[in-house]
């Protein structure tokens, strides 16, 4: 095997275990990360804030288009 299929290799094994952690934010999100909708606080909402600016730190690298 050469240089490139292996890094081909590493890329694709990569982009799968994304896409798995990806599924599983999407789980998470749909069962509101866990929290019981009637105990949610501002804490939360923090955490929230956080994730959503990382998600948008993520897309600046690949797509340059984060809000």
């Amino acid at each position: 095997m050469n240089t490139k299929t292996i890094a081909l290799d590493a890329y694709l094994a990569r982009a799968a275990a994304i896409h798995i952690k990806l599924a599983r934010l999407r789980q998470l999100a749909d069962d509101h990360f866990g929290h019981d909708p009637d105990t949610i606080h501002w804490g939360h909402v923090g955490d929230l804030g956080r994730v959503d600016q990382a998600l948008d730190d993520l897309l600046s690298i690949f797509d340059g288009q984060a809000k």
